[in-house]
Protein backbone atom coordinates (compact mmCIF):
# COMPACT_ATOMS: atom_id res chain seq x y z
CA UNK A 1 0.00 0.00 0.00
CA UNK A 2 2.58 2.35 1.04
CA UNK A 3 4.75 1.82 -2.68
CA UNK A 4 1.59 2.39 -4.21
CA UNK A 5 0.80 5.72 -2.56
CA UNK A 6 4.43 6.70 -3.06
CA UNK A 7 4.25 6.04 -6.90
CA UNK A 8 1.18 7.92 -6.45
CA UNK A 9 2.90 10.64 -5.26
CA UNK A 10 5.69 10.46 -7.64
CA UNK A 11 2.86 10.54 -10.80
CA UNK A 12 1.35 13.44 -8.79
CA UNK A 13 4.42 15.42 -8.45
CA UNK A 14 5.71 15.36 -12.05
CA UNK A 15 2.14 16.29 -13.24
CA UNK A 16 2.39 19.12 -10.98
CA UNK A 17 5.69 20.47 -12.11
CA UNK A 18 4.55 19.74 -15.85
CA UNK A 19 1.34 22.09 -14.76
CA UNK A 20 3.60 24.91 -13.49
CA UNK A 21 6.11 24.99 -16.41
CA UNK A 22 3.11 25.76 -18.65
CA UNK A 23 1.72 28.21 -16.69
CA UNK A 24 5.11 29.71 -16.08
CA UNK A 25 5.73 29.92 -20.41
CA UNK A 26 1.65 31.30 -20.81
CA UNK A 27 2.66 33.84 -18.34
CA UNK A 28 5.90 34.56 -19.55
CA UNK A 29 4.38 34.98 -22.66
CA UNK A 30 1.31 37.63 -21.64
CA UNK A 31 3.77 39.68 -19.72
CA UNK A 32 6.31 40.16 -22.73
CA UNK A 33 2.98 41.22 -24.48
CA UNK A 34 2.23 44.05 -21.82
CA UNK A 35 6.12 44.35 -22.00
CA UNK A 36 5.62 45.29 -25.38
CA UNK A 37 2.48 46.79 -25.78
CA UNK A 38 3.82 50.11 -21.96
CA UNK A 39 7.05 50.20 -23.90
CA UNK A 40 5.76 52.17 -26.83
CA UNK A 41 2.41 53.18 -24.84
CA UNK A 42 4.45 55.41 -22.61
CA UNK A 43 6.68 57.04 -25.73
CA UNK A 44 3.95 57.16 -27.72
CA UNK A 45 1.81 59.52 -24.79
CA UNK A 46 4.98 61.53 -24.63
CA UNK A 47 4.38 62.12 -28.31
CA UNK A 48 1.07 63.14 -28.04
CA UNK A 49 2.13 65.75 -25.51
CA UNK A 50 3.78 67.72 -28.40
CA UNK A 51 2.00 67.03 -31.37
CA UNK A 52 -2.06 66.75 -31.55
CA UNK A 53 -3.53 63.15 -31.83
CA UNK A 54 -6.31 64.18 -33.46
CA UNK A 55 -4.13 65.72 -36.59
CA UNK A 56 -1.88 62.64 -36.34
CA UNK A 57 -4.64 60.13 -37.22
CA UNK A 58 -6.70 62.30 -39.68
CA UNK A 59 -3.64 64.85 -40.65
CA UNK A 60 -2.14 64.71 -44.88
CA UNK A 61 0.79 65.73 -44.54
CA UNK A 62 3.96 64.01 -43.20
CA UNK A 63 6.81 66.69 -43.00
CA UNK A 64 9.25 65.80 -39.69
CA UNK A 65 12.12 67.33 -41.02
CA UNK A 66 10.57 70.70 -41.89
CA UNK A 67 11.17 73.80 -39.69
CA UNK A 68 7.30 73.57 -39.18
CA UNK A 69 7.00 69.63 -38.69
CA UNK A 70 3.62 68.28 -39.73
CA UNK A 71 2.83 64.64 -38.53
CA UNK A 72 -0.25 63.81 -40.60
CA UNK A 73 -0.17 59.79 -40.48
CA UNK A 74 -2.94 59.33 -43.07
CA UNK A 75 -0.84 58.95 -45.76
CA UNK A 76 1.09 56.47 -44.31
CA UNK A 77 -1.81 54.02 -43.33
CA UNK A 78 -3.17 54.12 -46.55
CA UNK A 79 0.02 53.27 -47.93
CA UNK A 80 0.24 50.47 -45.56
CA UNK A 81 -3.71 48.84 -46.34
CA UNK A 82 -3.00 49.30 -49.84
CA UNK A 83 -0.15 47.67 -50.03
CA UNK A 84 -1.07 44.60 -47.68
CA UNK A 85 -4.68 44.70 -49.75
CA UNK A 86 -2.70 44.42 -53.13
CA UNK A 87 -0.62 41.58 -51.17
CA UNK A 88 -3.52 39.26 -50.11
CA UNK A 89 -4.79 39.53 -53.27
CA UNK A 90 -2.04 37.73 -54.92
CA UNK A 91 -1.30 35.22 -51.78
CA UNK A 92 -4.68 34.28 -50.60
CA UNK A 93 -5.75 32.64 -54.21
CA UNK A 94 -2.30 31.35 -55.00
CA UNK A 95 -1.40 29.80 -52.02
CA UNK A 96 -5.02 27.99 -51.26
CA UNK A 97 -5.42 27.27 -54.48
CA UNK A 98 -2.02 25.23 -54.20
CA UNK A 99 -2.68 23.81 -50.84
CA UNK A 100 -6.08 22.52 -52.38
CA UNK A 101 -3.93 21.10 -55.29
CA UNK A 102 -1.31 19.52 -52.88
CA UNK A 103 -3.99 17.81 -50.58
CA UNK A 104 -6.71 16.98 -52.71
CA UNK A 105 -5.19 15.89 -56.37
CA UNK A 106 -1.42 15.81 -55.70
CA UNK A 107 -0.13 12.09 -55.80
CA UNK A 108 2.21 11.08 -52.79
CA UNK A 109 5.20 11.91 -55.20
CA UNK A 110 3.85 14.86 -56.59
CA UNK A 111 3.08 16.43 -53.03
CA UNK A 112 7.03 15.27 -52.44
CA UNK A 113 8.65 17.43 -54.49
CA UNK A 114 6.20 20.63 -54.77
CA UNK A 115 5.59 21.03 -51.13
CA UNK A 116 9.37 21.89 -50.33
CA UNK A 117 9.83 23.69 -53.36
CA UNK A 118 7.34 26.12 -52.32
CA UNK A 119 8.16 26.41 -49.40
CA UNK A 120 11.88 27.23 -50.44
CA UNK A 121 10.22 30.62 -51.18
CA UNK A 122 9.36 30.93 -46.85
CA UNK A 123 13.25 30.58 -47.02
CA UNK A 124 14.42 34.00 -49.11
CA UNK A 125 15.64 36.74 -46.94
CA UNK A 126 13.38 39.48 -47.57
CA UNK A 127 16.24 41.79 -49.21
CA UNK A 128 16.47 39.35 -52.05
CA UNK A 129 12.46 39.99 -52.75
CA UNK A 130 13.12 43.49 -52.41
CA UNK A 131 15.81 43.21 -54.85
CA UNK A 132 13.58 41.07 -57.28
CA UNK A 133 10.67 43.95 -56.73
CA UNK A 134 13.08 46.67 -57.84
CA UNK A 135 15.00 45.19 -60.85
CA UNK A 136 12.76 42.70 -62.20
CA UNK A 137 8.96 43.29 -61.03
CA UNK A 138 8.68 47.31 -61.32
CA UNK A 139 10.17 47.76 -64.66
CA UNK A 140 8.16 44.89 -66.21
CA UNK A 141 5.13 46.89 -64.83
CA UNK A 142 6.28 50.23 -66.24
CA UNK A 143 6.91 48.66 -69.46
CA UNK A 144 3.52 47.24 -69.56
CA UNK A 145 1.53 50.41 -68.59
CA UNK A 146 3.93 52.62 -71.23
CA UNK A 147 2.94 50.11 -73.44
CA UNK A 148 -0.67 50.58 -72.76
CA UNK A 149 -0.45 54.57 -72.32
CA UNK A 150 -0.56 54.65 -68.95
CA UNK A 151 1.82 56.35 -66.61
CA UNK A 152 3.55 53.92 -63.76
CA UNK A 153 6.77 54.92 -61.44
CA UNK A 154 9.56 52.58 -61.14
CA UNK A 155 8.42 52.72 -57.19
CA UNK A 156 4.94 52.13 -57.23
CA UNK A 157 2.57 49.93 -54.24
CA UNK A 158 1.58 47.31 -57.34
CA UNK A 159 4.61 46.44 -57.81
CA UNK A 160 6.24 46.07 -53.63
CA UNK A 161 2.50 44.24 -53.31
CA UNK A 162 2.90 41.67 -55.83
CA UNK A 163 6.49 40.73 -54.41
CA UNK A 164 5.25 40.32 -50.89
CA UNK A 165 2.22 38.47 -52.18
CA UNK A 166 4.70 36.47 -53.98
CA UNK A 167 6.43 36.21 -50.08
CA UNK A 168 3.29 35.30 -48.21
CA UNK A 169 2.43 32.39 -50.38
CA UNK A 170 4.26 29.51 -48.67
CA UNK A 171 2.65 31.14 -45.46
CA UNK A 172 -0.69 30.50 -46.24
CA UNK A 173 -0.09 27.47 -48.39
CA UNK A 174 1.71 25.69 -46.23
CA UNK A 175 -0.91 26.31 -42.96
CA UNK A 176 -3.74 25.76 -45.01
CA UNK A 177 -2.42 22.35 -46.55
CA UNK A 178 -2.06 21.16 -43.19
CA UNK A 179 -5.66 22.17 -41.92
CA UNK A 180 -7.05 20.54 -45.07
CA UNK A 181 -5.43 17.98 -44.35
CA UNK A 182 -6.58 17.44 -41.22
CA UNK A 183 -10.41 16.82 -42.38
CA UNK A 184 -11.22 13.60 -41.81
CA UNK A 185 -11.61 11.44 -44.38
CA UNK A 186 -14.63 10.27 -43.17
CA UNK A 187 -16.25 13.42 -44.50
CA UNK A 188 -14.80 13.37 -47.74
CA UNK A 189 -16.50 9.54 -48.40
CA UNK A 190 -19.77 10.18 -46.78
CA UNK A 191 -20.14 13.04 -49.38
CA UNK A 192 -18.90 11.03 -52.85
CA UNK A 193 -21.08 8.41 -51.47
CA UNK A 194 -24.20 11.16 -51.61
CA UNK A 195 -23.45 11.72 -55.38
CA UNK A 196 -21.30 14.86 -54.69
CA UNK A 197 -18.46 15.34 -57.29
CA UNK A 198 -15.42 16.04 -55.94
CA UNK A 199 -15.51 19.91 -56.69
CA UNK A 200 -18.36 20.10 -54.87
CA UNK A 201 -16.75 17.98 -52.26
CA UNK A 202 -13.85 20.10 -51.63
CA UNK A 203 -16.18 23.43 -52.38
CA UNK A 204 -18.98 22.52 -49.24
CA UNK A 205 -17.54 19.76 -47.09
CA UNK A 206 -13.83 20.11 -46.68
CA UNK A 207 -13.63 24.06 -47.00
CA UNK A 208 -15.89 24.83 -44.78
CA UNK A 209 -14.24 22.65 -42.04
CA UNK A 210 -10.83 23.72 -42.78
CA UNK A 211 -12.49 27.33 -42.36
CA UNK A 212 -10.95 28.35 -39.06
CA UNK A 213 -7.69 27.28 -39.91
CA UNK A 214 -7.60 29.05 -43.38
CA UNK A 215 -8.76 32.67 -41.31
CA UNK A 216 -5.39 31.57 -39.03
CA UNK A 217 -3.28 31.38 -41.77
CA UNK A 218 -4.61 34.52 -43.65
CA UNK A 219 -4.31 36.51 -40.60
CA UNK A 220 -0.76 35.50 -40.14
CA UNK A 221 -0.16 36.45 -43.59
CA UNK A 222 -1.57 40.01 -42.91
CA UNK A 223 0.68 40.22 -40.58
CA UNK A 224 3.60 39.57 -42.18
CA UNK A 225 2.76 41.99 -44.60
CA UNK A 226 1.78 44.71 -42.23
CA UNK A 227 5.07 44.19 -40.83
CA UNK A 228 7.07 43.96 -43.82
CA UNK A 229 9.70 47.01 -44.89
CA UNK A 230 12.73 45.51 -47.01
CA UNK A 231 10.78 45.28 -50.21
CA UNK A 232 8.49 48.51 -49.00
CA UNK A 233 11.52 50.30 -48.91
CA UNK A 234 13.19 48.86 -52.46
CA UNK A 235 9.98 49.06 -54.69
CA UNK A 236 8.01 51.32 -53.40
CA UNK A 237 9.84 54.46 -51.95
CA UNK A 238 10.04 56.28 -48.58
CA UNK A 239 7.34 59.41 -49.67
CA UNK A 240 3.94 59.57 -47.82
CA UNK A 241 1.18 59.52 -50.66
CA UNK A 242 -2.27 59.90 -50.50
CA UNK A 243 -3.42 58.57 -53.00
CA UNK A 244 -5.82 55.47 -54.60
CA UNK A 245 -3.72 55.06 -57.51
CA UNK A 246 -1.42 51.57 -56.97
CA UNK A 247 0.90 52.75 -59.43
CA UNK A 248 2.28 55.59 -58.07
CA UNK A 249 5.18 55.42 -55.13
CA UNK A 250 3.77 54.93 -51.30
CA UNK A 251 4.87 54.21 -47.69
CA UNK A 252 3.80 52.07 -44.74
CA UNK A 253 4.21 52.33 -41.28
CA UNK A 254 7.26 50.07 -40.47
CA UNK A 255 9.05 51.75 -43.23
CA UNK A 256 8.17 55.42 -41.54
CA UNK A 257 9.46 53.60 -38.21
CA UNK A 258 12.89 52.93 -39.21
CA UNK A 259 13.23 56.07 -41.27
CA UNK A 260 12.01 57.84 -37.92
CA UNK A 261 14.79 55.85 -35.49
CA UNK A 262 17.92 56.10 -37.93
CA UNK A 263 17.92 60.00 -37.90
CA UNK A 264 20.33 62.05 -36.00
CA UNK A 265 17.31 63.49 -34.10
CA UNK A 266 17.15 63.46 -29.81
CA UNK A 267 15.35 61.02 -28.57
CA UNK A 268 12.75 63.13 -27.21
CA UNK A 269 12.06 64.72 -30.30
CA UNK A 270 8.38 64.65 -31.89
CA UNK A 271 10.33 63.36 -34.94
CA UNK A 272 11.90 60.00 -33.09
CA UNK A 273 8.87 59.94 -30.75
CA UNK A 274 6.98 59.47 -33.49
CA UNK A 275 7.84 56.50 -34.52
CA UNK A 276 6.41 54.92 -31.55
CA UNK A 277 3.46 56.41 -32.26
CA UNK A 278 3.14 54.70 -35.24
CA UNK A 279 4.44 51.25 -33.27
CA UNK A 280 0.93 51.58 -30.60
CA UNK A 281 -1.27 52.35 -33.96
CA UNK A 282 0.16 49.50 -35.83
CA UNK A 283 0.16 46.99 -32.62
CA UNK A 284 -3.71 48.21 -32.18
CA UNK A 285 -4.48 47.56 -35.58
CA UNK A 286 -2.60 44.09 -35.45
CA UNK A 287 -5.09 43.64 -32.03
CA UNK A 288 -7.93 44.49 -33.48
CA UNK A 289 -7.72 42.08 -36.37
CA UNK A 290 -6.88 39.48 -33.84
CA UNK A 291 -10.11 40.23 -31.91
CA UNK A 292 -11.82 40.08 -35.39
CA UNK A 293 -10.69 37.26 -36.85
CA UNK A 294 -11.50 35.15 -33.18
CA UNK A 295 -14.89 36.26 -33.20
CA UNK A 296 -15.60 35.04 -36.96
CA UNK A 297 -13.79 31.70 -36.20
CA UNK A 298 -16.19 31.22 -33.09
CA UNK A 299 -19.04 32.52 -35.04
CA UNK A 300 -18.45 30.14 -37.58
CA UNK A 301 -17.81 26.53 -35.58
CA UNK A 302 -20.92 27.68 -33.76
CA UNK A 303 -22.83 27.72 -37.21
CA UNK A 304 -21.03 24.76 -38.42
CA UNK A 305 -21.81 22.69 -35.09
CA UNK A 306 -25.49 23.64 -35.74
CA UNK A 307 -25.84 22.96 -39.19
CA UNK A 308 -23.89 19.15 -38.47
CA UNK A 309 -26.83 18.37 -35.76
Amino acid sequence: MSTFQSKNKSVELQENIIRYFLIAAATISILTTFGILFSILFEAIEFFKLKSFFYFFTGTEWSPGTVDSKFGALPIFAGTFIITLIAMSVALPIGLGSAIFMSEYATSRQRTYLKPLLEILAGIPTVVYGFFAAITVAPWIVNVCNAIGVDASFNSALASGVVMGIMIIPVISSLSDDVIAAVPDSLRKGSLALGMTKAETIKDIVLPSALPGIISASLLGISKALGETMIVVMAAGLRPNLSWNILEDMTTVTVRIVDSLVGDQAFNSPATLSAFALGLALFVVTLILNIVSVRMIQRFKEKYKMSSL
